[in-house]
């Protein structure tokens, strides 16, 4: 049992000899141990009278004698009857006859003995076998138990893995260099966070003093919410500083070893590790996901100190209002000409009128529910643009607008009307796609990489009224099973749409479909899809059901009812499915 993976292995009559012998690793840790020997008995110089010798610079082939380099200055000068020696590099040195350089066994494998095949002594190593993953010899294909597995050349197979873990540790070196450049982003958001931490401290004191001895004890307590939140910040920081740091160094001795490993000229000894080295670097190179490279919290501190109430608290007085009835923003005035939709998407601008002088601390953006309800805020900050995502496709809108300061809250601007789009128009989602899937036409058509069905979803979302879309079968290969449907936007995406409880999903392969939804299959129709065939999907939300059309025909009866909530359009499909984007609209078939 191995001690650290805990897994079981059972042994045959040779016990540990049984197992294929790291041919790859003992020719790297051998190559060391040559260069260290050689280190270790350089050759001395032997003219030398202090003790223990200075190592020989060169040799006079001539005179047959080790030099170090003030002994040959001194006794061997290069004139007189010296002039015509020959001086070279002492062996075990670049350069030197028979040196370590020169030599095919220091150089990795030359002079190493031909690996001979496990199970048959006499025999070497010509094949490799796909199937097992491992190299064989002529007798294995004729006697053993690979007769009839796939077998291809061994050279061919070991300069194809050579040159997929060499793409592969170009994307990890590609990923050290980012990681690399990260720390030195995050050791200068430690310096940020220390200066913006004191000058928030000063600011907040200044604060604190102006209240006198009424703010005396809320001033302490502010200040730990700041330390905490300091300190909160930096240890995030530190910790992914340390994390960071921890990866980097995992993929710098891995790319250090692969580096190693490439340098190897034995073909079958590479081709033994090569599958789980490539893997090994693959997860490697997936570890610096979307997202790693990026700070977990901000340089800023988003800490505002409201005095206002407290102070109307201590003293009583609405003073700044009875005083100043006047110093509430004006109204703010929406720019049309910036505002605009797009599919189920509201983009609204405004700014303050000209000669404004009264402060404004922020603004709040109000919208109705598209069915003239109440009006909610959907924006409070500081920024005058505002795209709200998620809206209602075929509604009308009413969005309203209004600034506040710490005198109060402004009045509200005019109402400006928005129509969102009658009709979606999507893509598929690179963003939220499963990595194996791959996009083009400006990502309308998709396939996969793999032979296990991926999950790709659409950019539109869709929570009510009628939707219509179909889908081109652009090649369809050895009978697959893609599926279509619609999904949550959690839906897991490294297995068949419908076989979780976040999709609703018809699947269908050259001669019948069916429904599936949490793995359950009804509804078996006949009728299935080949290259060139349109599936057509109908999500009507306001009769809360589901249909799909192949060919324009119905396939089946209305697939799912009681659908409720916000779907977005979903597909599985592996390599030999290749699907694009045709049409999208109410009208249906």
């Amino acid at each position: 049992t191995c001690p650290q993976c805990h897994r079981s292995a059972s042994l045959d009559q040779r016990g540990l000899r049984g197992f294929q012998r790291n041919r790859l690793l003992e020719a790297i840790v051998h190559r060391y141990q040559q260069g260290r020997a050689a280190a270790a008995t350089a050759a001395k110089c032997q003219l030398c009278d202090r003790s223990p010798a200075e190592p020989a610079a060169v040799l006079c082939e001539q005179c047959e004698v080790l030099y170090c380099a003030a002994c040959q200055l001194r006794c061997h000068p290069a004139r007189g009857p010296f002039a015509k020696h020959r001086l070279v590099p002492p062996p075990g040195q670049p350069g030197a006859p028979g040196g370590g350089d020169g030599g095919k066994g220091a150089g990795g494998g030359g002079g190493r003995k031909v690996p001979t095949c496990a199970e048959h002594d006499l025999e070497n190593y010509s094949m490799y076998c796909v199937s097992c993953r491992s190299p064989v010899c002529y007798q294995c294909l004729e006697e053993g138990k690979h007769g009839k597995h796939e077998v291809k050349a061994l050279g061919a197979m070991w300069k194809q893995h050579k040159a997929q873990l060499s793409q592969a540790l170009n994307g990890v070196s590609d990923k050290a260099k980012e990681a690399k450049e990260f720390l030195v982003q995050l050791k200068n958001l430690l310096q940020q966070i220390q200066e913006n931490g004191l000058d928030y401290e000063a600011c907040l004191v200044a604060q604190c003093d102006a209240l006198v001895d009424a703010l005396t004890r809320q001033k302490a307590k502010l200040l730990t919410k700041v330390t905490k939140e300091r300190e909160h910040k930096l240890k995030v920081v530190w910790d992914q500083i340390n994390h960071c740091t921890l990866k980097l160094r995992q993929s710098t001795g891995l790319m250090e070893y692969c580096l190693e490993v490439i340098k190897e000229n034995d073909p079958s000894g590479f081709l033994q590790i090569s599958d789980a080295l490539i893997k090994r670097v693959q997860v490697s190179q997936e570890q610096w996901v979307k997202g790693a490279l990026e700070p977990k919290v901000s340089a800023e501190f988003d800490l505002t100190l409201d005095s206002e109430p407290l102070l109307q608290s201590i003293h009583q007085l609405d003073f700044i209002q009875m005083k100043f009835p006047f110093t509430v923003p004006p109204v703010p005035l929406l720019q049309l000409e910036k505002c605009c939709t797009r599919n189920n998407s509201v983009t609204l601008a405004w700014r303050m009128p000209p000669l404004s002088h009264n402060p404004v601390e922020g603004y709040i953006l109000e919208l109705d529910d598209g069915d003239g309800g109440q009006f909610r805020e959907v924006y409070v900050g500081k920024e005058t643009l505002c795209t709200i995502d998620g809206l209602h496709f075929n509604s009308t809108y009413n969005a309203r607008v209004k600034a506040f300061n710490s005198s109060g809250v402004g009045p509200y601007s005019k109402t400006v009307i928005l129509q969102t789009s009658d009709v979606a128009w999507f893509t598929f989602d690179p963003s939220s796609a499963h990595r194996d899937i791959v996009l083009s036409n400006d990502n309308q058509t998709a396939t996969c990489n793999s032979y296990d069905d991926r999950v790709v979803l659409g950019t539109a979302a869709f929570s009510k009224g009628v939707h219509y879309w179909e889908l081109h079968v652009d090649r369809y290969d050895n009978h697959p099973d893609p599926a279509f449907g619609i999904a949550r936007i959690n839906v897991v995406k490294d297995m068949m749409l419908g076989k979780d409880d976040k999709a609703w999903a018809m699947y269908v392969d050259n001669n019948r479909s069916w429904f599936m939804h949490c793995n359950s299959h009804t509804n078996r129709t006949e009728g299935g899809v080949s290259k060139g065939a349109t599936v057509g999907v109908l999500l009507d939300l306001n009769k809360h059901n589901l249909t799909f059309y192949i060919n324009g025909q119905q396939q089946g009866p209305p697939a799912f009812e009681n659908v409720e909530g916000v779907f977005m359009p979903a597909l599985s499909l592996n390599r030999n499915v290749q699907v694009s984007l045709l049409q999208f609209g109410p009208a249906y078939p």
